[in-house]
């Protein structure tokens, strides 16, 4: 959704996606899949990675979806406290995305919602 968003928007930006509590190499829910494609966007195939030293220390930012998730990369990577955001943070906005993992295909579209809010803030920033 990032690449999708950033693009439109004219930002040259490569994305990457990665959990804090992920098993690797997991496909993405069925409802992740659904409600991805009621967007335009294929998920079929995902696999899922886990946040590695390699991934951010390359990463120039890293948003993630909550304050936890936040607090964990800090806890196991302080040296990368500048470029690690929540992204309602990042978007100018004081809201964690809930995770809707096991949750309805209703929960899942909702977080992709504010997801893709969240991010066409932030494209608007990183656009000026």
């Amino acid at each position: 959704m990032a690449t999708q968003i950033f693009a439109e928007a004219g930002i040259m930006a490569e994305t990457a996606s990665a959990g804090v509590n992920a098993w690797p190499n997991q496909p993405a829910s069925r409802h992740a899949i659904s409600a991805m494609e009621e967007g335009g966007l294929c998920l079929a195939a995902h696999k899922s990675s886990v946040v590695s030293d390699t991934l951010l220390a390359e990463a120039t930012l890293v948003l993630t979806m909550t304050g936890h998730h936040r607090a964990v990369l800090l806890s196991h990577y302080p040296s990368a406290k500048d470029k690690i955001f929540t992204l309602g943070e990042y978007a100018g906005e004081d809201i964690d995305i809930s995770d809707p993992f096991g949750g309805s295909l209703e929960e899942y579209r909702d977080c992709a919602s504010q997801i893709k809010n969240m991010l066409v803030c932030i494209a608007e920033k990183l656009g000026l």
